[in-house]
């Protein structure tokens, strides 16, 4: 058995120098109190310093296959170009950007660096262009962040967070059944096969524009030769000059209507084939990007392909509304030169009424949030709101216009037409909730509007405080919904869409809980507005939920989990099966009940080693350092046969937020021991990086002299080999005191 030992000691280590070599004299104090009481002795530990030859993350991307490229190629634009990402790769890399996303003074600093970068970078540079490209780039910056420069550094971390996703995507042999789910949707054949359908559609409309054009000429022909006949002596009728002119005008008015039944035909077998394109490929493509941006909420891949939709989008309507003008054109016609069975009277208003609705359809089904709730202070998490916190979402139109370019006003509306009684908390806003749509210029000329929104929760309602509902805070869900109107062409058109539903906190120790509901509500239905969602909540199979589980270590650490790791996830919530994947996970198990033995549930024990990661062990966890979930027998068949010394770190099961090592050590006997430490904490990682406690911690036992047992990350690698870059060797100076460190021992009994 693991047998563990108590964390018993800290040892302060006082660093003086020692003349004429090339060592430091550590003198070690010790007591046999526990904590930080200290005992002295004297050693000697020669310094070294070893060039880390780790791949840079921008030199991982840059060989990666072409389709992660163009996931990559979408990270980067007017808001964080590629050629600063490029010039200054290394730079970029080293800074905490995640950490100056969420500190104004810190974002400042570097943003102030970074164009110091670009002026250094640009005075170095000989290429002319790339000179002028430098200088525009550092001009663009510092209008754009100079006044806000917490939003570059949240567009930096982001592109970055990014970026190892999609390393860590392009690593990952074995796509989940989500994101195999997504994959006919972006077919690049289904793409080209829909610009082929929609470029068919605006050149059979140009050429209706020629053809409408012939008609009317040859209709102003015949108008001409009517009237001409009309004007003549009514002696002249009878004679034979008349009668063939006659002849000629009636020949002229059949080759007339042929000409408006043809081009009658034409529009509708257009108008068919606009409405086939809107029915069989628009209306997926728009529902198959929604999905996707479901999925991409919670970890899931890159979302990409809005401004393809745009772009059909746009040409559609062009082509709808150019129809349109067409039909107006013949009814001008008819107010010239009519007759009995005339086809335009008879067929252009039922075209008139189909081109109507498709562009009405068109138009509303254009409308959409392009980026959904969240919080600058976790833009990891969104769709969770926090009352008295500023959040933002941005709404867009796809269809582009010149004719409606800040003309549409859009209003937002908390929990829009919400029945009596569905909920026990209600919300208002605080701010504005009137804007007017602008032309992002950056974004193809696109018509969006960005709101920033506060909440507030009402008491009362009625002068009565509300009762309880049956669901918890993190279970009710929300929704905001966004209006205008759109006027073109005699034409009004009411817009309305929403975001998906929110989950509304007061406090952030219910964040973990609301984003649970977030992931749960996202991975298992598509549907936009299903607020009653856990009055009865579906349950999920193992495989969709370990592929959203690993995409939260993906979005949170930059690595996802692989199979192991996910297995041993597995048993801990399901127990041992011969396959987890068809297994079927309650909303209740996942993150209401507790583990058995266990004064927590499964979620909030995944979430707290989340949190620790991030927070205390990244560098490591991005080595691949950390084998993390591993169940004690796998931890005893991996230790066994290994050789003293040997060491594995895991995340422990029994404490929230904790990471223990655990070691092989010979006993008296030639047998093999597994002794593991108590698990480190938050609290303890705070004062000591973990890099730190593994290359200095000690054993005291049986009264010898305390030693490092930690020889040899598993399987077989040098400790020194994959820790050394991490080691924090900073001494501070505060003179005139010598400098000192803290050291972890432990007693084995």
């Amino acid at each position: 058995m693991t047998k563990p030992v108590r964390q018993a000691y800290f040892v302060t280590i006082i660093v003086k120098e020692v003349s004429g070599r090339n060592s430091r004299r550590l003198q070690e104090e010790t007591t046999e109190k526990q904590s930080h009481d200290l005992c002295t002795v004297d050693i000697y530990v020669v310094e070294h310093r070893v060039e880390s030859h780790i791949m840079s993350q921008w030199k991982q991307i840059q060989q990666l296959e072409f389709k992660y490229l163009e996931q990559v190629d979408y990270l980067y634009d007017d808001s964080f170009p590629m050629g600063i990402r490029q010039v200054l790769s290394d730079w970029i890399e080293s800074q905490d950007w995640d950490m100056a996303a969420n500190h104004e003074s810190m974002a400042t600093v570097l943003l102030s660096n970074l164009l110091s970068q670009l002026d250094r970078q640009y005075s170095q540079e000989q290429n002319f262009l790339q000179r002028h490209n430098l200088k525009n780039i550092n001009k663009q910056l510092q209008i754009k962040y100079k006044v806000y420069p917490l939003l570059m550094a949240r567009v930096i971390s982001t592109s970055l967070r990014e970026e190892r996703r999609i390393i860590a995507s392009a690593n990952i042999q074995e796509q989940g059944p989500l994101e195999k789910s997504l994959q006919n949707s972006v077919a690049f054949e289904r793409q080209k096969n829909m610009d082929n359908r929609v470029a068919v559609i605006r050149s059979n409309v140009q050429m209706l524009d020629q053809a409408v054009k012939c008609l009317e000429d040859m209709q102003d022909d015949f108008d001409c030769r009517f009237k001409t006949i009309q004007s003549r002596d009514p002696a002249d009728r009878n004679t034979e000059g008349m009668k063939q002119e006659v002849t000629r005008l009636q020949e002229i008015l059949n080759n007339l209507d042929f000409k408006r039944k043809e081009n009658l035909s034409k529009m509708s077998d257009v108008i068919k084939e606009i409405d086939a394109l809107i029915a069989s490929q628009l209306n997926p493509e728009l529902m198959e990007w929604k999905r996707r941006q479901q999925i991409n909420c919670i970890g899931g891949p890159l979302l990409t392909g809005l401004d393809q939709l745009q772009n059909w989008f746009t040409l559609t309507a062009q082509s709808l509304f150019q129809t349109k003008r067409q039909l107006d054109k013949l009814g001008d016609l008819i107010l010239k030169v009519t007759y009995a069975s005339d086809p335009i009277s008879l067929q252009r208003p039922q075209l008139e009424e189909q081109v109507k609705y498709l562009i009405d359809h068109l138009i509303k089904s254009s409308f959409v949030v392009e980026k959904q709730p969240w919080m600058p202070t976790h833009p990891q998490k969104p769709l969770i709101i926090k009352t008295g916190v500023q959040f933002t979402t941005k709404v867009r139109l796809l269809v582009k216009l010149p004719e409606v370019d800040y003309q549409l006003k859009v209003k937002t509306i908390f929990d829009k037409d919400l029945p009596p009684g569905r909920v026990h908390r209600q919300f208002f806003i605080l701010t504005s909730t009137t804007k007017v749509m602008d032309v992002e210029e950056s974004s193809n000329g696109c018509l969006s509007v960005e709101f920033r929104h506060l909440l507030k929760e009402k008491k009362y309602v009625n002068g009565t405080k509300v009762n309880e509902g049956p669901l918890s805070v993190t279970e009710e869900l929300h929704s905001l919904s966004f209006e205008a109107q759109f006027n073109i062409q005699g034409i009004n058109i009411d817009l309305e869409t929403c975001s998906f539903p929110l989950v509304i906190i007061s406090n952030v120790s219910q964040l973990p809980g609301g984003w649970a509901s977030i992931m749960w509500y996202n991975m298992l239905t598509d549907e936009p507005r299903n607020l009653d969602f856990f009055a009865s909540p579906p349950r999920a199979s193992w495989g969709q939920l370990s592929e959203v589980l690993s995409w939260q270590f993906s979005t949170f650490t930059g690595r996802g989990l692989n199979r192991e790791q996910l297995c041993m996830l597995g048993e801990k919530l399901m127990g041992q099966q011969a396959s987890h994947n068809e297994c079927q996970v309650s909303w209740s198990k996942f993150c209401k009940e507790n583990i058995p033995g266990k004064p927590f549930s499964f979620w909030m024990w995944l979430d707290f080693i989340l949190e620790l990661i991030k927070k205390h062990l990244l560098p490591i966890w991005n080595d691949n350092c950390i084998m993390g979930f591993v169940s004690k027998e796998t931890e005893r068949a991996c230790l066994k046969d290994k050789e003293p010394g040997t060491f594995l770190l895991r995340f422990s099961e029994s404490h929230l937020g904790g990471i223990t090592f655990t070691w092989v050590k010979q006993s008296d006997s030639g047998e093999a021991k597994l002794i593991s430490v108590e698990p480190y904490t938050k609290s303890r990682l705070s004062a000591l990086p973990f890099a730190n406690i593994i290359r200095d911690y000690k054993v005291i036992a049986d009264g010898e002299v305390p030693e490092n047992p930690l020889k040899f990350l598993y399987p077989d690698i040098p400790k020194d080999e994959s820790f050394r870059r991490h080691y924090n060797s900073q001494q501070s100076k505060v003179f005139p005191y010598i400098s000192s460190t803290w050291i972890p021992i432990s007693t084995l009994q």
